[in-house]
């Protein structure tokens, strides 16, 4: 086997392994942005913890196959780069749906959250959600509503019985 054949399955490896381990994945067609807005775009998403690559569609379109997502290769025509993160589904979404507002030289295609081929709205959507911290804040506030409107009502009641104890005395 060639050192170029061996590379480029290397590659497609590479690709694979990134899209089976990812929780979210993002590719976008980054036609008209400048190197400036890209390097903005790499910082934003580096530091959130996702990582940032340009692939050729034909290898990443072999990936796609290994990995079973062959539903996203329809999406893989032009110029595109991808967003994977491991750990937050929530993140590349997030910050590429904000930077697409600002620049809309970008433009989500498509993506694989936890696994499942997600069109552009379905990422649009994701990133609309609070993140994983905030969904976390929320739901910590919704349990411990019961135990504070319980604390409240048990200092009512002590108030009211002390009240009627100096009126009665």
């Amino acid at each position: 086997m060639s050192k170029v054949l061996e590379a480029k399955q290397a590659v497609v490896g590479e690709i694979a392994g990134k899209l089976n381990a990812a929780a979210s994945v993002v590719v976008v067609d980054y036609r008209g942005l400048t190197v400036s807005q890209l390097t903005d775009l790499r910082k934003e998403l580096r530091e959130a913890g996702v990582e940032f690559k340009v692939y050729k569609n034909s290898m990443t379109r072999r990936a796609t196959e290994t990995a079973g997502l062959e539903g996203l290769n329809e999406h893989l025509t032009g110029p595109n780069a991808i967003a994977f993160s491991n750990e937050d589904v929530v993140a590349p979404a997030k910050i590429i749906n904000n930077f697409a507002k600002k620049n809309d030289k970008l433009e989500i295609k498509a993506g694989v959250i936890e696994g499942v081929i997600a069109s552009k709205e379905d990422v649009k959507a994701l990133a609309e959600l609070p993140s994983r911290d905030g969904l976390l804040s929320m739901l910590l506030s919704v349990l411990q509503a019961p135990m504070r409107n319980l604390a409240l009502i048990t200092k009512a009641v002590a108030e009211q019985k002390e009240e009627q104890e100096e009126q009665g005395a």
